[in-house]
């Protein structure tokens, strides 16, 4: 399974670790799930994205310049991909979707994760060199 958005709100009131999912928090979000500020975040990304995985279980994609994909098994990947303008509506939910689709061909949580950024951040690249920054996520999806 995957959780984005209020399912990361519902699980920082509720935490629960689990191996079978993937979880996709941007900056802010993941201050939630730990306890601290964004700023804590984004100044050790890496150390974020562990302390997600080791908390949380399963593959955190922590999205941002520089996202990062990390398992509790101690799998670490970075998806330097895309461009400043993923930071717009939508986005994270064409990413979730893309993720999804990689698990639904059965993928192992972290490969999924891995394949989806970078398939998501392909795309968006692409998209940039087409039209420059005005894709947002269902635009993404038509190209």
């Amino acid at each position: 399974m995957l959780w984005d958005a209020d399912a990361l709100n519902l699980l920082a009131i509720n935490a629960q670790k689990r191996q079978n999912r993937i979880i996709t928090p941007h900056p802010g979000e993941a201050a939630r799930l730990l306890g601290v500020k964004t700023g804590d975040v984004e100044r050790d990304r890496l150390h974020a994205a562990q302390s997600l995985a080791a908390r949380y279980g399963g593959v955190m994609v922590l999205k941002g310049a520089g996202t990062i994909i990390a398992s509790e098994q101690g799998e670490m990947a970075f998806a330097d991909v895309g461009n400043v303008g993923m930071a717009s509506g939508g986005m994270g939910d064409v990413l979730s979707g893309i993720i999804a689709s990689m698990m639904g061909q059965q993928l192992a949580l972290f490969d999924a994760a891995c394949a989806g950024c970078v398939a998501h951040g392909a795309a968006r690249a692409a998209c940039w060199q087409q039209i420059y920054s005005s894709c947002c996520g269902s635009l993404l999806i038509q190209r």
